[in-house]
């Protein structure tokens, strides 16, 4: 049976690198925190190094619900993955994820992750579905959006002709 996570779904996420992870708080309000180790562990997980993130961690060992959304800036489309948490400091699995993430290309190599890494979060994947932006809405390409990002970016670093200002919603 195929996993849950589709082969554009893995792509982005490894492209992307950058999720932003949403817990809950003991108080019931929402913590959100962006997670630069963000990648696939395989077809039904997630996965990201705790480097800095004392109150995700906190918030998962309380409450393993957690949704990573995972977009292109410049496309505005990707994916919300929604499911529970676990907190891995030691075992077979948190092995792995951490040989992974000492030498394989694809998750650009944690430099000093013996280190650096205080936990592993891995997530098992109950729901995916896709993110795409009002950008959209008015029959606009994704070449078209994806133009008018990469300008705007660029703008915004004084290294291309500035954009006009993106649309409202988009």
């Amino acid at each position: 049976m195929p996993g849950i996570l589709s082969d554009d779904m893995k792509r982005l996420v490894r492209e992307q690198r950058l999720g932003f992870i949403a817990t809950v708080c003991p108080d019931g309000t929402p913590n959100l925190s962006p997670k630069g180790t963000t990648t696939v562990w395989d077809d039904d997980h997630l996965v990201f190094a705790h480097l800095h993130s004392p109150n995700t961690v906190r918030n998962l060992l309380e409450n393993p619900a957690i949704e990573i959304n995972v977009v292109d800036v410049f496309t505005r489309k990707g994916y919300r993955f929604k499911g529970t948490a676990a907190v891995l400091k030691d075992g077979s699995p948190y092995d792995a994820i951490m040989a992974m993430y000492r030498g394989d290309s694809s998750t650009d190599k944690l430099r000093d992750a013996d280190q650096r890494v205080k936990a592993i979060v891995l997530m098992k994947v109950e729901r995916a579905e896709p993110l795409v932006s009002p950008a959209y809405d008015d029959g606009s390409t994704e070449e078209q959006v994806a133009e008018q990002w990469e300008r705007h970016y660029l703008g915004l670093r004084g290294l291309g002709i500035p954009s006009r200002e993106p649309r409202p919603g988009s």
